[in-house]
C-alpha cells in the first residue's frame, strides 16, 4: 500500500510541474507583444499578439515592461489566393 502511494504520489509530483504550452502566439497578427510581469507583478508573463505593426506594439508597449517581436507563427509566405475567372466568350 505505501508503495503505491508513493509511487501516485511521484508520477502526480511529475504531472504537475511538467508545462503544457498551449501556442502563445496569434497567427493572424504579424506583431506580438511579450509582456514580464515578474515576481511583483504576480502575474509571469504572456504575449499579445494582436498588433499589425511594430510601430503600434510599441506604441502600446511603451512604459510597460514589454518588447515587441515578429510573431514567428505568421505566413510570411503563404500563397496569394486568386479567384478563378473563367474566361468570357465573344
Amino acid at each position: 500500500m505505501r508503495f503505491s502511494f508513493g509511487l501516485i504520489m511521484i508520477a502526480g509530483t511529475l504531472l504537475t510541474s511538467a508545462s503544457s504550452h498551449a501556442q502563445t502566439f496569434d497567427p493572424r497578427y504579424p506583431v506580438c507583444m511579450h509582456v514580464y510581469s515578474g515576481a511583483n507583478g504576480g502575474g509571469g508573463e504572456w504575449y499579445d499578439c494582436s498588433f499589425t505593426s511594430l510601430p503600434q506594439c510599441r506604441a502600446t508597449a511603451s512604459g510597460r515592461s514589454a518588447i515587441c517581436d515578429i510573431n514567428p507563427y505568421y505566413p510570411v509566405h503563404a500563397p496569394a489566393s486568386y479567384h478563378s475567372r473563367k474566361p468570357r466568350g465573344r
